[in-house]
C-alpha cells in the first residue's frame, strides 16, 4: 500500500464526519451566502482545527467568494482545498546536509516518541544513510528497552547507559561514536516529563550545549512527536516546548484511526512549523516523510 492510500485509510475517520458536516450543510444553506459561511466556520472549529486558524480559513474563503464569485458547493470545497495548501505549504525539506547531522527528538511520554525514532531511522538507513542513536530518555527504563529493539529491527547502532545517567553524557558519547564510525546522523531521544518543566528545560539546555560544542557545524533539526488523537492538546505541547527548545519541525503520529486529522492546520498555522513526518500505522514502514497535496486530498 502506497503512502497516499496509508494516509486516506487514516484520515478515513476525519474525512468521512467532516464530507457529512459539509454535505449537511450545503443541504440546509442553498445560497453561498453569509448563513453557510457561519456554517463552515462552525464545522472547522468543531474538526479540531482551532478558533483562530479556522475564522482565518473564513475570513480568507469570504474574500475569495466575492473576488471569483463562486456560487457552486464544490467551487467552496475547492477554495477550501486551496486554503488548507497554503497553510500546509511549508518547507518541510529535512537539513541533513552537514554530516554527521543531528535530529534531537523531544515530545511528552505516551506520544509515540520512541516508536517514532524506530521507524524514522529506518527510513533513513534505508536511503543508504548510517545511523548512531543516542538513549538519552535515561529517566524512563523501558524507553532504552523499546527503543533498543527499534535500532536493533532497523540496524542502528545504539549508545545508551543504565537508567537515571547524565541524558548529557549519552549524547556526549554517542557524538563521540558518531565521529569514529563516520556516521551520517545521529538521533537522539530526550525525556518527555513536561509536569516538571524546569528539569527538563535544564536538561535539553544541556544536551544541546554539549551538541553545538561537539558538532558546531553540523546539521541540525529539534522535532517534536505529537499524537494525533489529542486533538487541540498537542497544539499547547508546541508551545509549552517551543520555550526549552529550538523548534524545526513536527512529527506526527497516530493519524490512523482519529477523527481529529483537523488539528494538522492548527499546529501548522498557529506555530509556523512544518510536518516532517507523519506516522500511518504501527510496522516499521509506516512513517512517511509529508505531503502537502497527499494530505488535503485524502481530508477534503
Amino acid at each position: 500500500m502506497g503512502f497516499f492510500d496509508k494516509l486516506k485509510q487514516g484520515l478515513e475517520k476525519t474525512k468521512s464526519s467532516f464530507d457529512e458536516k459539509m454535505n449537511n450543510a450545503f443541504s440546509v444553506f442553498r445560497k453561498v451566502d453569509e448563513d453557510l459561511l457561519e456554517e463552515l466556520e462552525e464545522i472547522l472549529i468543531t474538526s479540531d482545527i482551532g478558533m483562530e486558524t479556522s475564522l482565518k480559513m473564513i475570513n480568507n474563503l469570504r474574500q475569495k467568494i466575492k473576488k471569483e464569485n463562486i456560487k457552486e458547493p464544490e467551487q467552496v470545497k475547492q477554495a477550501l482545498r486551496e486554503e488548507m495548501a497554503n497553510i500546509l505549504n511549508i518547507d518541510n525539506t529535512l537539513d541533513l546536509s552537514v554530516k554527521p547531522a543531528v535530529i534531537l527528538v523531544v515530545g511528552v511520554n505516551g506520544v509515540g516518541k520512541t516508536t517514532s525514532i524506530g521507524k524514522i531511522a529506518n527510513r533513513l538507513k534505508k536511503d543508504g544513510k548510517k545511523i548512531v542513536i543516542a538513549a538519552a530518555d535515561t529517566f524512563r527504563a523501558a524507553a532504552v528497552e523499546q527503543l533498543e529493539i527499534w535500532a536493533n529491527r532497523s540496524g542502528c547502532e545504539i549508545v545508551k547507559k543504565e537508567e537515571a545517567s547524565d541524558p548529557a553524557s549519552v549524547v556526549y558519547e554517542a557524538i563521540t561514536i558518531t565521529k569514529q564510525t563516520n556516521a551520517d546522523i545521529l538521533i537522539c531521544d530526550t525525556a518527555g516529563r513536561l509536569h516538571n518543566k524546569k528539569h527538563l528545560m535544564e536538561e535539553l539546555a544541556k544536551i544541546q550545549k554539549v551538541i553545538e560544542r561537539e558538532l558546531p557545524t553540523s546539521s541540525k533539526e529539534v522535532l517534536i512527536v505529537l499524537d494525533a488523537t489529542t486533538g487541540q492538546n498537542a497544539i499547547s505541547q508546541v508551545k509549552a516546548f517551543k520555550e526549552t527548545a529550538p523548534l524545526t519541525g513536527i512529527v506526527l503520529t497516530k493519524l490512523d484511526g482519529t477523527a481529529k486529522g483537523g488539528v494538522v492546520l492548527g499546529i501548522v498555522d498557529e506555530n509556523k512549523l512544518p510536518i516532517k513526518f507523519i506516522g500511518v500505522g504501527e510496522q516499521i514502514d509506516d512513517m512517511e516523510l509529508f505531503n502537502t497535496d497527499d494530505f488535503v486530498k485524502a481530508f477534503i
